[in-house]
C-alpha cells in the first residue's frame, strides 16, 4: 500500500508537469477553447474518485438531511466494527478528495473513514442563510447519523478545525477524540490582523484566488514543498479556480466574513476529549505560536506535535508523520 501511495503522489506530478507542457505546445492560440473544456481538473478528479473506491475501498453516499441541505461523504464500502471510526474534515483548499488524497490510503488501512463535502464545497449544498462553523458541524454529524455512526474521532485541517471542534464541543457523546491540524482556532483579534499585516493580503483574496497568481500565491504560503507548481500553466490553474473556487464563491465569501468578525464563535474552552494538535514548523498561514495559544486555551487534556520541515498544509508536506501521529494517538495501544 505504501508504494502505491507514493506512486499515486509520483503519478500526479508527472501528469501535472506533462500535460502542462504538451499543452502549452499543442493549445497556445486557444485559451478560450481550453477554458471552455477544461481538461486537467476532470482528469484528475476521475482518477482520484476511481483511487478511493477501488484502492481505499471508499463509496459515495449523498444524505438529504431535509428539504433544503445535503450532505455527500465518501463511505467504507463495508465497515469492520473492529475499527475504530475516524472523521475527515477538509479546509478550504479543495473538497474531500483533493484535500486527502496522499492520506487516505494509509489511513483506510485502520480506520473506517467517513470524509464530508462541508456545505458549499464538493456536492453538499445547502439553501438555508446559516453561515457559521456550528451549522457545519450540526450537518456532518446529522449525516453521520445517517450512516450509522454513533461513535467516532475527527481529523480536521485548517478551517475544518473549526468545525472539528464545535464536533467536539456539542456532541461529547459522538466524539471520542480529535485532532486539529493547523487551524486558526480561537486566534485572538490581534493574532488575527498581524497574521493578515504579515502575509500581505485579505482573507478572501488569500483563500478564494481569482487569478492565477493568487493560486500561485496560496500554494507557495501552504505547501513548503510545492516544487510540482511551476511547471503548471497558468489556464491549467484557471480550471481549477473554477471547479474549486469560483463553484459557491458568494456563500464560501460569507462563510469568511462570519469567522472574521463573529466573537461569539472564536469563544474556546477547553474538551472533555483528549486533543492532539498537529503543526508544520514552517506554517506561514497560522505560525507554531498560533498552536501553543491554543494548546493552552484547550487545558491539559491537550497536547501538541510538531512536524519538521512542513508548513500549512501538513498532509501535503509530510503525509506518512501525520497519519503516524494520528494512528498512535487514535488507535488502542498493543498489549
Amino acid at each position: 500500500m505504501e508504494t502505491l501511495r507514493l506512486f499515486l503522489r509520483h503519478l500526479l506530478s508527472v501528469y501535472f508537469s506533462l500535460y502542462g507542457v504538451v499543452s502549452q505546445y499543442l493549445f497556445p492560440q486557444f485559451p478560450k477553447l481550453r477554458r471552455r473544456f477544461p481538461i486537467f481538473v476532470p482528469v484528475v478528479d476521475k482518477f482520484l474518485s476511481f483511487y478511493f473506491t477501488f484502492n481505499c475501498n471508499l463509496v459515495q453516499s449523498t444524505v438529504d438531511l431535509d428539504d433544503q441541505t445535503t450532505m455527500h461523504f465518501w463511505c467504507p464500502s463495508h465497515r469492520k466494527f473492529s475499527k475504530p471510526n475516524l472523521i475527515m474534515l477538509h479546509g478550504y483548499g479543495g473538497n474531500s478528495k483533493w484535500q486527502f488524497v496522499y492520506q487516505v490510503g494509509g489511513l483506510a488501512d485502520s480506520f473506517n473513514l467517513y470524509i464530508p463535502d462541508l456545505l458549499f464545497f464538493g456536492k453538499s449544498h445547502t439553501n438555508r442563510s446559516n453561515r457559521t462553523e456550528t451549522f457545519q458541524a450540526e450537518c456532518v454529524a446529522a449525516g453521520l447519523n445517517r450512516l450509522g455512526v454513533e461513535r467516532c474521532s475527527v481529523y480536521a485541517i485548517s478551517y475544518g478545525g473549526f468545525v472539528g471542534y464545535r464536533m467536539a464541543e456539542i456532541y461529547p457523546e459522538m466524539v471520542e477524540k480529535v485532532v486539529i491540524v493547523s487551524s486558526g482556532v480561537g486566534c485572538t483579534d490581534d493574532q488575527k490582523w498581524e497574521q493578515l499585516k504579515s502575509v500581505g493580503v485579505g482573507v478572501a483574496d488569500l483563500l478564494l484566488p481569482e487569478k492565477p497568481a493568487g493560486l500561485r500565491r496560496l500554494v507557495q504560503l501552504s505547501v513548503h514543498k510545492c516544487g510540482s507548481l511551476k511547471w503548471a500553466p497558468d489556464f491549467t490553474l484557471h480550471e481549477f479556480i473554477h471547479k474549486m473556487c469560483n463553484t459557491n464563491r458568494k456563500e464560501k465569501q460569507e462563510m469568511l466574513e462570519h469567522l472574521l468578525t463573529n466573537k461569539t464563535e472564536r469563544n474556546i474552552q477547553s474538551l472533555s476529549q483528549e486533543i492532539l494538535l498537529i503543526w508544520g514548523d514552517k506554517d506561514k498561514i497560522f505560525p507554531l505560536s498560533f498552536a501553543h495559544h491554543l494548546q493552552r486555551d484547550l487545558g491539559p487534556r491537550c497536547r501538541l506535535e510538531v512536524i519538521e520541515d512542513s508548513g500549512h498544509a501538513a498532509n501535503i508536506d509530510s503525509p506518512e508523520s501525520l497519519n503516524a501521529l494520528i494512528k498512535g494517538f487514535i488507535l488502542p495501544c498493543e498489549v
